[in-house]
């Protein structure tokens, strides 16, 4: 036995520190109080989800190697990152509510006096080693370390793409705090996260943090870092509400109905982060395509006349077979047919959600190989994605409208629709 015992602490290790650890003690002993956690694993809501490619080994390959639609997955030139996010950031946001998308899902949220690190990726490869593994199409816009104090880094789940390591270790000599899912506190402690700054949320339950309520809310997910997935880390989208402002995180998921609920017990939202990028029919479950994620945005809100929806999870690493530029284009699409209102941000270009204009030009075709036929002809995103607040106004007028000659019977027709844009 001693020398099976030998073997094992051994193989420990040799496990890069990136892996990170494995939940135990009272952690694990709170994990398996967790409603959610069912038979040694976590329970996705809506039934179980694949978490892994369906169909062969031989069609993936087929799909992933195709030379014809290889060159599509990556930007043919410079990404465009904002050039004067630091001087930008300096400044108070005038409305009291700020957005900075640093790329892929890493957000800079600024909340009511207070700043907010989502899924912070500064590391140039989301993986456990420095020389392989998808490689970041852009540089951060700004040094971590030029970042400035942050309050609290919310992490979604314990993936690479959205928790980095090297990022973590850098944050981990600052003050800030941490508000994790079950069990990716294990993680960070290994990573030198004192307990006393982690507050290790189940779904359902928040936490208060200078002024702000963080909510872990639910999500159609999976985890792991290491060779054995053994799903004992939870996955989670956030709600962080201030005196003034809400927003929404979704992490990464699959579409499910529980959009709904969440929209109605914390919604409607001054701006949503929704996850529209590396899709797949391959994996559909745990990632949402463009038009699923309007679909879960519109589902938070209500619909389209609050909040504006921003795009994430895409733009930075390559992690999927679509085309680089779909993930935008298809938002943009969804966003028209609905007349929601939608920030199209370059890399590190702040924007105030509530503001009379956002972000709204599609920044990324100046660097991406054109489909087929070329990018649509558009006319401006502007009418979809600026003026949704006078639409929505005129659609109110116009049901009030048409109440009033209801009642005067005046007519029965429906009012004329609005056109989106």
């Amino acid at each position: 036995m001693a020398g099976f015992r030998s073997l094992s602490s051994g193989l420990r290790a040799l496990r890069p520190s990136a892996f990170g650890a494995d939940p135990s003690g009272e952690r694990m002993a709170r994990i398996r109080r967790s409603p959610h956690f069912e038979n040694g694993v976590f329970r996705n809501p809506g039934g179980p989800a694949r978490t892994r490619p369906s169909g062969s080994a031989l069609d993936f390959a087929k799909v992933f190697f195709d030379k014809e639609t290889r060159p599509r997955r990556s930007p043919k030139g410079t990404v465009p990152v904002h050039a004067t996010t630091l001087a930008d950031i300096a400044r108070p946001p005038a409305t009291g509510l700020r957005l900075t998308w640093m790329g892929h899902s890493s957000v800079l949220a600024e909340i009511d006096g207070r700043r907010v690190l989502f899924d912070p990726v500064w590391g140039e490869r989301c993986s456990p080693f420095p020389f392989a593994g998808p490689k970041r199409l852009h540089p951060a816009p700004l040094p971590l370390a030029a970042l400035g104090p942050v309050d609290v880094v919310v992490i979604s789940h314990d993936h690479y793409d959205h928790l980095d390591m090297p990022t973590i270790k850098a944050l981990a000599g600052t003050d800030t705090l941490f508000a994790v899912p079950l069990g990716v506190g294990e993680h960070l402690e290994r990573w030198g996260v004192s307990a006393s700054r982690l507050r290790e949320l189940d779904w359902h339950e928040a936490a208060k943090i200078g002024g702000l309520t963080l909510t872990a809310t639910p999500a159609r997910h999976f985890c792991g870092r290491g060779l054995r997935n053994t799903q004992h880390t939870l996955w989670a989208s956030w709600v962080v509400a201030g005196e003034e402002h809400r927003i929404y995180h979704s992490g990464d998921t699959g579409y499910f109905d529980g959009f709904q609920e969440i929209g109605a017990e914390h919604g409607p939202f001054d701006a949503t982060m929704i996850q529209i990028g590396a899709y797949s029919d391959f994996w559909p479950d745990i990632h949402m395509t463009p038009e699923e994620g309007m679909r879960a945005h519109l589902d938070l809100q209500g619909g389209p006349e609050h909040g504006p929806m921003l795009p994430i999870h895409w733009a930075t690493f390559n992690l999927a077979t679509h085309p680089w530029a779909e993930p935008g284009e298809g938002t943009m699409a969804a966003a028209r047919a609905v007349g929601a209102r939608i920030a199209l941000p370059r890399p590190g270009e702040p924007f105030e959600p509530t503001a009379e204009t956002v972000p709204s030009e599609p920044w990324w075709r100046g660097v991406a190989l054109a489909p087929a036929g070329g990018f649509p002809a558009g006319e401006a995103l502007a009418d979809a994605t600026i003026r949704t607040a006078s639409n929505a106004a005129a659609v109110a007028q116009a049901n009030t409208l048409s109440d009033e000659e209801g009642k005067a019977g005046k007519g029965t027709e429906d009012p004329e629709a609005l056109p989106a844009g």
